[in-house]
């Protein structure tokens, strides 16, 4: 097993392949993945009822809570694209993590938008464009690392990724 000092988490907008990618690299590594969205669908149920009947801050309260808990144990999780707007996230994911960047230049994201339910995106393309550019500042301050993924196979995505980490 590699040991790692730190979580490795995974940051970066919506559709870019945080879990995707995520999922390969802890296999990878043979360490635990774990999917901060789906830590709040198994809590509190699904992210779009959630912000349709609580609202989006009980829905970012709930992912806090949920990145704060998957910190606590080496392993590579993947963040919701809007987990590092909160300022305490951003402080834990500092203090506790090597975070890692996945950027893209968008152009393969619409085909992986169809996919899901995403509350944010009643404009589809539009608004993520737009929550994409309203957010990548607060990306590359987070990170400790950024991989462009536009156009790559997963496995060279991976293999950069341990190479940042000095795992390869």
């Amino acid at each position: 097993m590699t040991e790692l000092e730190r979580p490795v988490v995974l940051i970066g907008p919506m559709g870019v392949g945080k879990t995707t990618i995520g999922k390969k690299l802890a296999r990878s590594l043979k360490i635990t993945f774990i999917d901060t969205d789906s830590v709040v669908v198994a809590k509190h149920g699904a992210i779009d009822k959630i912000f349709g009947e609580q609202g989006e801050a009980t829905f970012r309260r709930f992912e806090e809570e949920a990145v704060a808990e998957s910190l606590t144990k080496p392993s590579v999780i993947a963040t919701g694209g809007g987990a590092v707007l909160s300022e305490l996230t951003r402080q834990r994911l500092s203090e506790l993590a090597t975070v890692i960047y996945l950027s893209t230049d968008g152009r393969h994201i619409q085909s992986r938008l169809r996919r899901g339910n995403r509350p944010l995106l009643k404009d589809g393309m539009g608004d993520w464009n737009r929550i994409y550019d309203e957010r990548r500042s607060i990306y590359e301050s987070v990170a400790n690392f950024e991989v462009e993924t536009s156009g790559k196979p997963l496995t060279i995505s991976v293999r950069e990724i341990k190479s940042k980490l000095g795992l390869e």
